[in-house]
């Protein structure tokens, strides 16, 4: 993949998960290379601090505080993109939850469920109502953020991991569906990233021995590009190239 900045003059993108970690830097890069961001996440200081900075350098955002495990207030959101803008040039879904660490059969039912409900339903529900943006658009490309223990399925990752690897095969079967069309979806592994969700994950881990959010977004940054040819494949951060299936690391 080239590191080269695309131009996004004019187009929209929407990203969730945006109030900070990789979501967050994501959506300034957008910002910068001229996208108008949508910037969805539940954590409102967040939002208005993407805002800040996004305004600040000379880019636009709507922000939409929204928990995503609101299914009902995700499907309001495709319909306000068409009622205000009637497209979609960018999809991000990057909002999850890790769950908790532990043997399956440890794990409560309600963390379960809630794992499955934010990061599959979600994510589900999510491409519902904006899959016609995207078709209505010249370009469309939707960036699905994956992970690698869809694929390692390490112990005491069960939950995280099957939600990750359903997923993976959500965005293939859109990919597919697809593929004759303009829209092209593709999958991210970002690898181990300086995030609040790996520090839960690896308490014990240096923060400081992986990479910073802001340079694993700009990695994944290409993906938005209207030049952009590839569809239903894994783009492997780490790698910097695309994948048709993922190794554990």
């Amino acid at each position: 993949m080239t590191d080269t900045k695309p131009d996004l003059k004019g187009r929209l993108a929407l990203v969730t998960g945006a109030s900070r970690g990789i979501g967050y830097f994501l959506a300034k890069e957008l910002a910068a290379c001229g996208a108008h961001v949508i910037a969805v996440a539940r954590t409102v200081g967040g939002l208005e601090e993407l805002d800040d900075e996004i305004k600040a350098a000379g880019g636009e955002a709507t922000l939409v505080p929204l928990d995503l495990s609101d299914m009902a207030g995700i499907d309001r959101i495709g319909g306000a993109i068409h009622e205000r803008w009637g497209k979609l040039d960018i999809l991000v879904a990057n909002a999850g939850v890790l769950g908790v660490i532990a043997p399956l059969g440890h794990v409560e039912a309600k963390v379960f469920e809630k794992v499955m409900n934010i990061n599959v339903t979600g994510t589900w529900r999510l491409i519902r109502s904006v899959d016609p943006l995207l078709r209505a658009s010249d370009a469309g490309r939707a960036i699905v953020m994956s992970s690698g223990a869809a694929h390692s399925a390490r112990a005491f990752w069960g939950p995280y991991a099957a939600s990750k690897a359903a997923v993976e095969a959500m965005a293939r079967s859109w990919a597919d569906e697809t593929k004759n069309m303009s829209l092209r979806v593709n999958s991210v592994n970002p690898g181990a990233t300086r995030t609040a969700m790996r520090a839960q994950a690896m308490p014990g881990e240096d923060p400081e021995t992986l990479p910073h959010p802001s340079e694993v977004a700009a990695k994944i940054l290409p993906l938005a590009s209207p030049e952009l040819a590839e569809t239903g494949l894994i783009f492997d951060v780490k790698k910097n190239r695309f994948t048709r299936y993922q190794m554990p690391e």
